[in-house]
């Protein structure tokens, strides 16, 4: 077990592990991403986080009402996502192979969406 992992940026846990190419807290919860720096906190305008964009090049954060650009097939659907639909109070995620968008869209519950795939309403 390597001693030279960083604290938890939120409950400041020294009990802190990695999870593929993420940080996990046992304590809290929290799921981060390491810097290359080594501290998560201090050096950077905000609060070290990275800025995700939508298809336009709008920066999006937690709460945004996005609207879809483009269908989407949707598994074990029989009808996708239309473009066009509003996509109210999103949440930025870590999330994996590139859905960093956590929602919910009414009629098909909660899911993960690329931010390629949505523009700022």
């Amino acid at each position: 077990m390597s001693d030279n992992l960083p604290p938890c940026p939120q409950c400041s846990s020294e009990y802190t592990y990695e999870m593929n190419a993420l940080m996990v807290c046992p304590e809290c919860g929290h799921e981060w991403v390491p810097t290359a720096g080594g501290a998560e906190s201090g050096s950077g305008s905000g609060s070290g986080e990275r800025e995700i964009k939508d298809a336009v090049g709008n920066v999006l954060t937690d709460g945004d009402t996005v609207t879809v650009i483009k269908a989407l097939k949707v598994k074990g659907s029989v009808s996708g996502i239309k473009a066009g639909t509003k996509v109210r109070n999103i949440r930025l995620v870590d999330g994996v192979d590139g859905h960093d968008i956590d929602c919910r869209i009414e009629g098909f519950g909660a899911m993960q969406l690329k931010s390629s795939v949505v523009k700022k309403a």
